[in-house]
């Protein structure tokens, strides 16, 4: 998986976790999510995808 893919599938868990529909992913799901992204890329940076899921960073890891 690439970058560009990472921050598609943090944009699409923020955007389902904001729907009142639907219950939210927990912290167990993403952490599940993001081991596997670490074993599809050995580049991903796991505490700036956390960080982008939270809100706390932009998409390429500056602090928001």
């Amino acid at each position: 998986m690439t970058k560009k893919n990472f921050i598609a599938l943090a944009d699409v868990i923020k955007k389902y976790n904001r729907a009142p529909l639907y219950p939210a992913f927990t912290e167990q799901h993403i952490a599940v999510l993001a081991s596997f992204c670490e074993d599809q890329n050995p580049a991903f940076n796991r505490e700036r995808w956390l960080g982008y899921i939270a809100g706390s960073n932009d998409k390429n890891g500056g602090k928001v």
